[in-house]
């Protein structure tokens, strides 16, 4: 797989032109006492620094490195509506799961701490949160928890939303030039389309394990150096046994550090990589059967391998303390439609907001490919159908796509009766957990090889030939509509005096509870800012996270209210305060002891935080004044 046979890149390097000195002498023959003059010319030192310059400029890693900067610099150009101040700025189209993850990145920073536990008390009071059961980016909490302790968790995620899509371009330009050999425009162009495509645009509103795609183009180069070297007519086949050992321990390494980043990322790398596998196969059958024996056998060493060392973190993922036992997302509801695959995401520029009724949700524009890419993406295809990698894209693109439309096919918001392939996997473990549309997020790495190896075949022809302008501007047709604006985003309050000054430490002891009013939710999880800015340093009741609340312990979106939880709540949401007697202030005492708390603090940005005073003062008693923030000591 992947064995592409192209000419190598011919780096073109330009001479350095130094001029030799010119030395000029005249000497009167009737005086031999007159002295030599002598005039020398100098190389000029502005066209020497010029000449060097440009030299440098030259060299292939130069342009390499011009490359990958101008992937960062557009990155931070799309996310720049975060950085004014992070701590102040939220991403418009979906603050809430960005309050998720900043308090997943500060939790992920106790590792420093020593804290490398994977079910946390922190969150959800008593029982906990698991970690593996949510989407909780645990490796890039580690990564960025230096970021973290001394900037904060908002500055580590607008890090983190920018790098994401900038290491994403890095790694498959790596991929496309190296690996491939492809002509680095080629390669560039490629690059381009997977680090910023409408569907990791749009994942790139506050789902971080989606957009962490960087390891998966080496995922995918340690496979094709294992098939190479399983090839024994490849010249990689030389290096013996030893180098098959070593590429099936870094396979197996890479498995588990992506685990840790974005298991749904790693789970649709996976079966993208087995579909075009199978595909190629099919193509180049004699190849296939000449390496089956060797690349299995490396395989097998990388699963066993990555198993040995995840088998603790997949324990506690489905059948340690708080584990859910299904996926807790309708696959019903969130499936691509059909009328998506040609439409343009409102995040592009040539889009629609209109278009936006054709997805669940701005942070699910995955199959919004427009309708010039599919069309130069069939003719590249077409194009280049003698080549066997080709059938393997293909191959692997009808299959996620068709995966992608879910259990029932669904045209323009009309569901008809005729039933998706994803039907075939329903209840199946792993598998439902997934959601169907994002099984067309790895079409967009798989239409981007397309166009690189076409731009590379037209890139290679002389300048001026037909074919080279005919896919050039046929390329760009595709892409230029489709190219991303920038992330809208917008203000959020700043978390109150009472927690950035440190005062909530002389309500709540070390490890303390800390229950802010209103209790986050799912809905409304802007109490865990208070936790995050600390970096999750005390506990805090209810939440945002996946649990085992539903009926017979199924998966559920955070969990049930306490009666206090669910009176306060009520408050806010009406400004009504009710009637409260003895027995609403026994049942607010339960509930305290329940979560264990230390400390109740009125959120001042909370609606109607008067009549929530005045509800907490007839449960409590009178409260004090600190911050910013009204609180109220729990008595033990």
């Amino acid at each position: 797989m992947f064995h592409v046979k192209v000419a190598p890149v011919s780096a073109t390097i330009g001479a350095i032109v130094t001029k030799g000195s010119t030395v000029t002498s005249t000497a009167s023959p009737a005086s031999p006492d007159t002295a030599t003059t002598s005039t020398v010319e100098t190389p000029s030192p502005t066209r020497t620094a010029r000449d060097r310059i440009l030299a440098a400029l030259r060299r292939p890693v130069s342009r390499d490195l011009a490359v990958c900067l101008s992937f960062l610099a557009f990155a931070a150009w799309l996310t720049h509506g975060l950085w004014p101040d992070p701590a102040t700025r939220v991403l418009a189209l979906n603050e809430e799961d960005q309050v998720l993850n900043e308090w997943f990145l500060a939790h992920g920073s106790r590792v420093l701490s020593g804290d490398f536990t994977l079910v946390t008390d922190r969150l959800n009071a008593p029982d906990g949160v698991n970690l593996m059961a949510n989407a909780s980016i645990i490796g890039l909490g580690v990564l960025l928890s230096p970021v973290t302790v001394t900037l904060g968790a908002p500055v580590s995620f607008a890090l983190a939303t920018g790098l994401n899509l900038a290491l994403t371009a890095v790694a498959w330009y790596l991929l496309f030039s190296r690996t491939l050999r492809a002509h680095r425009a080629a390669a560039a162009v490629g690059a381009a389309l997977c680090g910023f495509g409408p569907s990791i645009i749009s994942q790139s509103n506050s789902h971080p394990h989606m957009t962490a795609q960087w390891l998966v183009p080496a995922l995918v180069w340690c496979v094709v150096k294992l098939a190479r070297a399983a090839d024994p007519d490849h010249p990689d086949h030389r290096r013996g046994p030893r180098w098959l050992l070593t590429l099936a321990v870094a396979l197996a390494a890479l498995v588990c550090a992506q685990l840790f980043i974005g298991e749904e990322v790693l789970f649709l790398a996976a079966v993208t990589l087995l579909l075009v596998t199978i595909g190629y196969a099919a193509a180049a059958p004699a190849r296939a059967l000449r390496c089956a024996p060797r690349f299995l056998a490396a395989m097998l060493v990388a699963t066993a391998s990555a198993t040995a060392v995840l088998a603790y973190p997949l324990w506690v993922q489905f059948a340690g303390p708080q584990h859910v036992p299904n996926g807790v997302f309708n696959p019903w509801y969130f499936s691509a439609d059909l009328a998506s695959f040609p439409a343009f995401s409102p995040l592009s520029l040539a889009g629609d907001p209109a278009n936006a009724r054709l997805a669940t949700g701005p942070a699910e524009y995955d199959t919004f490919f427009g309708w010039p890419l599919l069309l130069v993406a069939l003719g590249c295809g077409v194009w280049l159908r003698r080549t066997p990698i080709v059938w393997g894209i293909g191959f692997a693109s009808v299959v996620m796509a068709w995966l992608s439309l879910g259990p029932r096919i669904v045209i323009n918001g009309e569901r008809t009766r005729h039933r998706g392939l994803f039907a075939l996997l329903e209840g199946l473990p792993v598998v439902e957990a997934a959601l169907p549309m994002r099984f067309a997020l790895p079409l967009v790495p798989l239409l981007a090889t397309l166009l690189v190896l076409a731009l590379d075949r037209a890139l290679r022809q002389p300048p001026g030939e037909a074919l080279r302008l005919v896919v050039v501007a046929a390329v760009a047709f595709a892409l230029l509509p489709i190219a991303p604006k920038p992330l809208p985003t917008t203000g959020r309050p700043a978390v109150p005096e009472f927690i950035t000054a440190g005062h909530w430490r002389d309500c709540v002891p070390p490890g303390g509870v800390l229950v802010p009013v209103p209790l986050p939710t799912p809905a409304e999880p802007w109490a865990m800012r208070w936790a995050t800015a600390v970096n999750a340093a005390f506990g805090m009741p209810e939440g945002f996270f996946i649990g085992p609340y539903a009926a017979g312990g199924q998966a559920s979106m955070g969990t049930y209210s306490q009666p206090t939880s669910h009176l306060l709540r009520e408050v806010s949401r009406t400004g009504q305060v009710p009637a409260i007697g003895d027995e609403e202030r026994a049942q607010a005492r339960r509930d305290l002891a329940f979560w264990n708390a230390s400390c109740v603090a009125l959120d001042p940005t909370a609606p109607h935080p008067e009549s929530l005073r005045t509800a907490l003062e007839r449960l409590l008693g009178p409260g004090r004044q600190v911050g910013g923030v009204w609180t109220w000591r729990v008595a033990r």
